[in-house]
């Protein structure tokens, strides 16, 4: 595929390309799919910018069929960026590839700190909007993008939803877009963790690995320069100069902006789907219909390590603790 035609699907005009890419646009501000690549088989330098255009374009796309292993997993994301490599994971997360991290592990989570995994979800999520995220928004430099590929998954619910927040900023009436501008917000690990009676493990743990960091309440994407809604129900604990009632409101008011339905796509999961979304770009909301089914789901992940977001001024964002640029 040339410069041009890659340009020309990934704003929308769906078709094959020179390099047989195919993406299609499958909600009207974000998602696409793409046809016509075998990601294990490599992709060459026109097939690589076509999709690179396809992600800055729908913010997530979506590739089905795919035979990918692991090795292959790491291969594909390289071609894009350099693969962050956690410190800790699970048992599940394979041996001999420390950038995949499997999501089963988080089946494991709350049984270290004495609690089924039901419950610890609960008093993470007790709100409709807090299971809403980018991956590891607390850092000061967050992942620029995830590439998650599924294994096994439920034959029915699982489906994972993103929400575009680009388009969540230029929905915004213009003076509340002036006035988001001027803000920044702190983001910390474990905010509104609902504490167990008593002592609590998690708190514990919470308390001697904070994580937080201040970042601009619109961050400027650093390849698009689109402006960003930066906001989040997981990480975003206050904005900073107001009180704690007017910002627990207007984080209510943006983070109800950014989910709403129009601004979202939801994607169903099958063996051998693969995602790839920006994730400076999007927050996404993991399945929450799925733990009573009883039916396994493996899905493994690679992060692309990210930049310092910057806001509208120019300002970085700032570390309070817990992480700094590059170190993981």
């Amino acid at each position: 595929m040339t410069t041009q035609s890659a340009n020309d699907s990934a704003n929308g005009t769906a078709g094959h390309g020179a390099a047989g890419i195919d993406v299609r646009p499958v909600a009207g501000h974000i998602g696409a799919e793409i046809g016509g690549v075998d990601l294990a088989a490599g992709l060459d330098a026109a097939q690589v910018a076509a999709v690179r255009a396809a992600v800055l374009r729908w913010k997530v796309v979506f590739f089905r069929d795919q035979r990918l292993d692991h090795a292959g997993h790491v291969a594909f994301a390289r071609l894009f960026g350099d693969p962050v490599v956690l410190p800790r994971r699970g048992k599940a997360s394979p041996a001999g590839f420390p950038e995949i991290e499997t999501t089963a592990d988080r089946l494991e989570l709350g049984g270290r700190y004495g609690m089924e995994h039901e419950e610890w979800l609960r008093r993470r999520r007790h709100t409709l909007l807090r299971g809403w995220h980018c991956d590891h928004g607390a850092r000061v430099d967050p992942p620029a993008a995830t590439i998650l590929r599924a294994e096994t998954v439920p034959p029915y619910g699982g489906d994972t939803t993103w929400a575009n927040l680009a388009a969540a900023y230029a929905g915004l009436s213009a003076p509340m877009r002036a006035f988001a501008d001027t803000l920044r917000a702190e983001h910390r690990l474990g905010v509104g963790y609902q504490p167990r009676p008593g002592d609590d493990a998690y708190v514990r743990h919470l308390l001697d690995h904070q994580t937080a960091t201040v970042h601009p309440l619109v961050r400027v994407h650093p390849e698009t320069a689109e402006r960003l809604l930066f906001v989040n129900g997981y990480y975003v604990e206050q904005i900073a100069g107001l009180s704690r009632p007017e910002s627990a409101a207007i984080l209510e008011l943006l983070l109800e902006q950014a989910t709403r339905p129009e601004y979202t796509v939801r994607f169903r999961w099958e063996p051998g789907s693969v995602a790839f979304w920006d994730n400076r770009a999007t927050i996404h909301l993991a399945p929450g219909d799925n733990a009573h089914l009883g039916h396994p789901r493996t899905m493994h992940r690679v992060m692309l390590a990210g930049d310092v977001p910057a806001g509208v001024d120019g300002a970085p964002s700032e570390p309070l603790v817990g992480s700094e640029p590059g170190r993981w």
